[in-house]
């Protein structure tokens, strides 16, 4: 059987169909950074939504088209938020990746994350040391963050060499990019060619942007500049997705 390798033209094909369709993300968010990923959603073309109310979350849910989980903040309430979000984007079918933010300071907040990827996400997401307590995850697209992101399934592994040193300067970046991740995966059913599309994408954006920053506090707006404004040409020319 053929593998299917993610390419800088499907990401750009990814990125049109997003901002044709404009898919809705429902983000359970690091307090800290809903809006820049609000805003982060909104210029690539997506539909985000918020609300962490108990009273609300099922029915925000059920209109999504993906569902994003971020761990920062966790409270009693939120927990039991998301155990609920995630049984309703389950049932419906519908793709969720959770991004296990700071698991590797928090006992309990480890424990919490891996009762979630019990629960079968379609993607995990951290960074080095955070992905190395969460250790390898089975029928999981799984993402570990850093200068090089390296993504991987059960039979593709590929990595995406695009951003810039700024990015790990400006609060939620990541998290933003956990955001196009799920919008991504809205339009593309290859969770893995998804995820490479939107590393792909926030990574060209960043490189772009720092042309015209003068550092991290003038490269947040920047960046979103260039998220609005990236090209179908500025991906497949610029995105550097290879194949492990």
């Amino acid at each position: 059987m053929t593998r299917t390798y993610p390419t800088a033209t499907k990401a750009a094909d990814i990125l049109e169909r997003v901002r044709n369709t404009r898919p809705r993300v429902h983000c359970l968010m690091n307090t800290v950074v809903q809006k820049f990923t609000a805003d982060g959603i909104t210029v690539v073309g997506g539909i985000p939504s918020m609300t962490t109310s108990l009273e609300e979350i099922e029915s925000f849910v059920a209109k999504a088209d993906a569902l994003t989980v971020n761990l920062g903040t966790l409270d009693a309430e939120r927990r039991k938020v998301i155990r609920l979000a995630i049984e309703i984007a389950n049932a419906s079918g519908k793709p969720w990746i959770v991004d296990p933010v700071h698991c590797d300071y928090s006992p309990t907040r480890l424990e919490f994350a891996r009762e979630l990827i019990a629960l079968s996400p379609t993607i995990v997401r951290g960074n080095h040391a955070e992905m190395s307590l969460i250790g390898d995850v089975s029928d999981v697209v799984r993402i570990e963050t850093g200068p090089v992101d390296h993504l991987g399934d059960t039979t593709r592994s590929v990595r995406i060499v695009n951003g810039h040193p700024w990015m790990a300067k400006v609060t939620g970046t990541g998290c933003l990019s956990g955001g196009v991740i799920a919008a991504f995966m809205a339009v593309e059913k290859d969770a893995l060619t998804a995820a490479a599309a939107a590393l792909a994408v926030t990574g060209v954006s960043a490189e772009l942007a720092a042309k015209h920053a003068g550092g991290p506090g003038t490269f947040e707006p920047a960046f979103l500049d260039a998220l609005s404004e990236i090209s179908a040409g500025d991906v497949t020319n610029h995105a550097r997705i290879e194949h492990e």
